[in-house]
């Protein structure tokens, strides 16, 4: 057995740090966390917390299960526990959040991206789901547009 050289291309790379916050850690933000894990693979250290957090809306579950993501027995986080970690990107996802989130010392960028809550979303339960389906291609678009970005600016 011999030991070889790793190429460059072959170099592990420190993976690029991202918090999203939303106000309760419920819908939006759950829903970026799973999105960009997927999408994002092994470039990504990815976690999500909320403002006031509450439990995940079972509708999150169903519609991340449309699409084979299974984050049932998921637990909201607040946003506090994270501050003293470092981020290469704090997303902030609602309004709110961006109000009233802490600063994050050891964060190197913020973004926002205002997105309406789904859980406000009033109705039938079909157009309640739907409004969870299109906010999580909504999410999911912005994903695709993010990770580039992301990962030549890492590079």
């Amino acid at each position: 057995m011999t030991l070889e050289a790793i190429s460059p291309t072959e170099e592990v790379q420190r993976k690029i740090r991202v918090i999203f916050i939303s106000t309760g850690n419920s819908a939006r933000s759950p829903m970026a966390e799973a999105m960009l894990r997927r999408y994002g693979r092994d470039r990504f250290e990815v976690v999500s917390a909320g403002v006031t957090p509450r439990p995940t809306d079972p509708l999150t579950i169903a519609a991340l299960a449309k699409v084979g993501i299974d984050v049932a027995g998921v637990e909201s986080k607040p946003v506090g526990i994270f501050v003293p970690r470092r981020f290469d990107y704090v997303i902030t996802l609602c309004d709110r959040a961006r109000r009233t989130c802490p600063v994050f010392p050891h964060g190197r960028e913020t973004l926002h991206w205002g997105l309406d809550d789904p859980s406000d979303a009033e109705g039938t339960n079909a157009q309640r789901a739907a409004a969870f389906d299109r906010t999580l291609t909504e999410v999911t678009t912005r994903i695709h547009r993010f990770i580039p970005t992301a990962v030549a600016e890492a590079a």
